[in-house]
């Protein structure tokens, strides 16, 4: 029997009681054995990432790897453990930026997606990253090797 003390947050005090939650449609689910906590898991919103513009001098499998390293860092960050089983899963948002040919419609898509409270990323195709909205810049992620990669922060 898995009980608290299994768990990050148990301390051993509570070892013999179980979890239990309630799902969206009133079914109680028992969390006191390793086969259901990994159903959970598999169960789990997983965060998705909408791409928005082209990926103009980027190689497909340059997307794809910046993708997954998006894609990992969110988990990593524990921004798939702020939603709950009642919400929606909520979206990242990429933007590919060429500074050459700029799209004007993505200044009123970024000002559209600042109303979702969801992390905004930018990648920069070309020479310069895209105007941030006021109020706001962008903070480059020295953590991804490419120093092509923003993310939109509040000033």
């Amino acid at each position: 029997m898995c009980g608290l003390a299994d768990t990050p947050e148990g301390d051993g005090r509570f070892a013999n009681r179980q979890r239990h939650r309630t799902s969206p449609v009133g079914i109680l689910i028992k969390l006191s054995s390793p086969p259901t906590m990994k159903l959970l898991n598999f169960l789990k919103p997983k965060p998705t990432i909408e791409s928005y513009g082209q990926p103009a001098g980027v190689s497909p499998e340059q997307v794809q790897s910046l993708m997954e390293w998006l894609f990992a860092s969110l988990l990593n960050a524990g921004y798939v453990e702020r939603w709950s089983l009642r919400e929606p899963p909520k979206a990242s948002h990429l933007i590919w930026y060429d500074s050459d040919n700029p799209d004007p419609s993505l200044g009123k898509l970024i000002k559209k997606l600042i109303h979702r409270d969801e992390p905004i990323f930018l990648y920069r195709c070309g020479d310069r990253a895209m105007p941030a909205p006021q109020g706001y810049y962008w903070r480059i992620i020295s953590e991804h090797p490419s120093t092509r990669i923003y993310q939109l922060e509040v000033k």
